[in-house]
């Protein structure tokens, strides 16, 4: 693997071409529960003034009513992107009255799940079927499960990139086929590694105790409404959050484009007895778009997923298999609540050396015997991972989450290193190096620090992170959003609440007719 990343890293320098490797595009998606004064979720409807949540391109809701959903656009650079997302907050915060963007990954305090409001999406057939769709999530996984809130990090290398790198490899073929193969060889490595993702930046060891609904579980308690892991990194990613029993017997390939789709387009089409006695109807109401393992492709809870835009009417999987992947979507990110954005630059620098490692490090396929050790270190990383001791699975024995992670963090520096020689100044490189210190001191990752916070606050987690949310609107409210980004996104909600009158208007179809034609498309 270092063989290969040397060898690939130096042929792109020796032949000008590790420029492109600094032409990245960069976008980020944030989730955030909108919650009231005192830190309880929001029962309000989404603010009409920021737009329509079913055509806004940059303000959405997601599962639940209350839970907004920020996008950028795609940025040249992660700071732009960044910048962007500040942005967005800056401007919501405007219309959020007394409410507040709760500043961390797992949910405010919810009594029960009645108190959580599914997202509506108007009246059109396209937003009826949003709105199902959420229905469905309901009563096959929960309403809890929903309110989780987390980042997105989409990444793609420049279109120029790939003829480039298919030369260097001695690849033949397509360049789509070659794009989408490389793509799929990131992912193969990132699901290798994002343990050490999982460790570096995960911040969600803690969670208020009504996330637990009463149900069993083995977390402690820091007072009497804060239950936690001592060592956990990311409990939003363990089997409590966002991680779904129900489809762990999913078959789903990485090893390529074909056997991605054809798995995924499996789970689509094949009845689930659970889920048919459950009915897609019920005294003529919709339970669920249908009785499948899955309802869409949505639906299929990953850590990243290969992604192409569609065009109108088009299926995710469809604009996949005709077009090829377009870029990654990472989702396993957690809110930093001690970051005012959740998330900085120092992670979207590391974020994109490490993607670019995972790209040319090795084009190994997963067997199924390394596919188990995967998901074995997931799950001692997101509860486990700053155990003094803690040793992971690996073809040739157990090896520490220090020596593992230390070996990883070398190649990624590498990488840093030939783009910091390219942009200029060192700031690949130390966002790589600030990451050694937490392998030597468990302390000093995010998890920790959460952790810490909160015992020395001596509030509850629902308290102390109603504080984190009140600071972080206050600190980036302080800089006034500029004139020119107010038009846009005042122009952007008035033209997305126009767009979805004129869909409603020009629906002609009843909603069965809409969904059977969906569904057989």
């Amino acid at each position: 693997m270092l063989a290969t990343l040397e060898k690939h890293l130096d042929l792109l320098v020796a032949n000008g071409d590790a420029r492109l490797l600094t032409q990245l595009g960069h976008g980020i998606e944030k989730e955030g529960l909108r919650v009231d004064a005192l830190g309880q979720l929001a029962q309000t409807n989404h603010p009409r003034a920021l737009g329509s949540t079913l055509t806004h391109p940059q303000i959405t809701t997601d599962y639940s009513e209350a839970l907004l959903e920020f996008i950028t656009p795609v940025c040249a650079t992660p700071g732009a992107a960044l910048d962007y997302l500040a942005d967005l907050h800056r401007y919501c915060y405007r219309h959020l009255g007394n409410e507040e963007l709760w500043a961390a990954s797992m949910p405010c305090n919810i009594p029960s799940e009645e108190a959580i409001r599914i997202a509506e999406y108007g009246s059109s057939n396209v937003g009826t079927m949003k709105h199902i769709y959420r229905v469905g999530l309901q009563h096959r996984y929960g309403k809890m499960m929903q309110t989780i809130a987390g980042i997105h990090y989409n990444f793609s290398l420049p279109e120029s990139f790939w003829p480039v790198y298919q030369t260097l490899t001695k690849t033949s073929g397509s360049i789509d086929a070659f794009r989408s193969a490389g793509y799929f060889s990131l992912i193969r490595n990132f699901r290798r590694y994002s343990w050490l993702l999982l460790y570096l930046f995960g911040a969600s060891p803690a969670l208020s105790s009504s996330f637990m609904q009463n149900r069993p579980h083995k977390l402690e308690t820091i007072g009497d409404h804060t239950l936690y892991l001592p060592w956990a990194t990311s409990l939003r990613m363990s089997d409590l959050g966002y991680s779904n029993k129900a489809q762990s017997a999913l078959n789903i390939c990485y090893n390529h484009l074909d056997s991605y789709t054809a798995s995924l387009s499996d789970a689509i089409r094949t009845p689930h007895p659970a889920y048919e006695q459950l009915g897609i109807k019920q005294n003529g109401e919709y339970n669920q778009l249908n009785a499948n393992v899955l309802q869409i492709e949505n639906e299929y809870y990953s850590d990243v997923r290969p992604k192409r835009v569609t065009r109108s009417g088009e299926k995710p999987i469809q604009a996949l298999r005709d077009r090829g992947v377009e870029y990654i979507e990472v989702r396993s990110t957690d809110i930093d609540p001690l970051k005012p954005l959740g998330i900085d630059l120092e992670q979207s620098l590391f974020m994109d050396t490490f993607l670019i490692t995972c790209l040319i490090c090795s084009n190994e396929p997963i067997s199924e015997q390394e596919c188990e050790q995967i998901s074995i270190n997931h799950q001692l990383v997101v509860t486990r991972g700053r155990e003094p001791g803690l040793e992971l699975a690996c073809s040739n024995g157990g090896q520490s989450v220090e020596q593992r992670g230390r070996s990883m963090l070398n190649q990624v520096r590498l990488t840093a290193q030939v783009m910091d020689s390219i942009a200029g100044g060192d700031s690949y490189t130390r966002a790589v190096d600030a990451q050694y210190a937490k392998l030597e001191d468990p302390q000093q990752t995010p998890s920790a620090q959460v952790l810490d916070s909160i015992r020395k606050s001596g509030a509850s987690y629902n308290e102390w992170a109603l504080e984190q949310s009140r600071e972080h609107r206050e600190s980036l409210s302080s800089q006034p959003l500029s004139a020119e980004r107010e038009q846009l996104f005042d122009k952007m909600a008035a033209d997305s609440l126009a767009e979805q009158q004129a869909i409603e208007a020009a629906d002609t179809q009843s909603f069965d007719a809409f969904l059977a034609h969906y569904m057989a498309s």
